[in-house]
Order: C-alpha cells, then structure tokens, then sequence
C-alpha cells in the first residue's frame, strides 16, 4: 500500500511540475483601426495560397512577416515568410486567432489564444498531413499583443498586432511580426 501511495504521489509531482503555457496581459489599443498598415489590407485582396482554396475574405487580412533563423554556433541561414492570412473564432470564453500560411498540406503560424484580458501563443507544426493541425513547443523570448477591445462577439471585427520572438529547438529561432484584422466566426 505503502509503495502505491508513492508512486501516486510520484504521479501527482510530475503532473504539477509539467510546463504550463507563457500567459501575459495584451494590450487594448483602440485607435488601432486607424493604423497605417491596417488600412492598407482593406486594399489588397486576400492572398490564395492554393488552387482549390475558398478565399473567405474580399480584402487582406494579415501582413506578418516571419524570420526564422538556423544557427549551429554560428549563422547557418534564414527563411522569411510573409504570406500570412488571418481568422478568429469566438468558442465558449476563449478567443483563437489562427494566423497561418497554410497551403493546403503545411502551415507554418501561429495560434492565439485569449481570455480574461491574457493571452499565450502555440506555434503551429509545418510536419503535418493534409487537414491536420498539431502544435510544437518553443521557448518564448519575447511577445506582445495588442488589440483593438478586450470584449469579443460574434461577428465583430477584430484588429490587431502581434510581436513574438521564441526558440523552437536548439538550432532554430523564430521572429514572428505584423498586423491583422478579420471577423470572429463562432465555433
């Protein structure tokens, strides 16, 4: 009984020391609307970014621009994406802004998720099957998010800025930067 009780506890230590996500507050910024580059997706029209894709939006919904830097002790190379769309949904009390570049088989973004005036970020898996959606950890470096209101309904329109730094592995580093808007889909 003794030796039950001790692996349960053993359990119980491990569970709680597991790493929970890197929650911090966002930003309310309500001239956000205004912004320059905000204004400027409403004049361009959605990206595509495959053939048989069903673009949902008329006007652009993302410029973020993504480095991603190799490093092996020194510099071994970088990839910069820029090609990014945005959408959101409304489920239960969490807010998920889905800013990604998937094109059909692979995406290479990242996943926001916000509540109670908090949010923390996912980065989404590029090693995936056609349809799936899986995350990889990192180590966030820095992050920060603002957006126009801290009250989410469906059917709003929701404007923001994002800017995350985070090592995904010991060799690859990730700069992840720009601005979206889009409407919030409930689930």
């Amino acid at each position: 009984m003794k030796l039950f009780l001790f692996f349960i506890g053993i359990l119980l230590v491990a569970f709680s020391c597991q790493k929970e996500p890197h929650f911090e507050n966002f930003i309310v910024d309500k001239s956000l609307p205004a912004h320059d580059t905000i204004q400027l997706l409403s004049k361009y029209p959605e990206l595509k970014l495959y053939k048989s894709e069903i673009v949902e939006s008329k006007t652009r919904t993302a410029f973020i621009i993504q480095k991603a830097f190799y490093y092996d002790g020194l510099l071994k190379g970088s990839f910069l994406f820029d090609d990014y769309k945005c959408k959101a949904q409304y489920q239960n009390d969490t807010l998920n802004i889905l800013l990604n570049n998937n094109n059909g088989y692979f995406g290479n973004g990242v996943l926001v998720k916000v509540f109670n005036n908090q949010f923390y970020i996912k980065d989404i898996d590029p090693k995936t099957l056609k349809g799936e959606k899986k995350y990889i950890k990192s180590k966030v470096s820095e992050q920060k998010l603002i957006l126009n209101t801290n009250r989410f309904n469906k059917n709003d329109s929701i404007y923001g800025f994002i800017d995350y730094k985070c090592k995904i592995d010991s060799l690859v580093y990730k700069h992840f930067r720009g601005y979206f808007k889009t409407t919030i889909q409930q689930n």
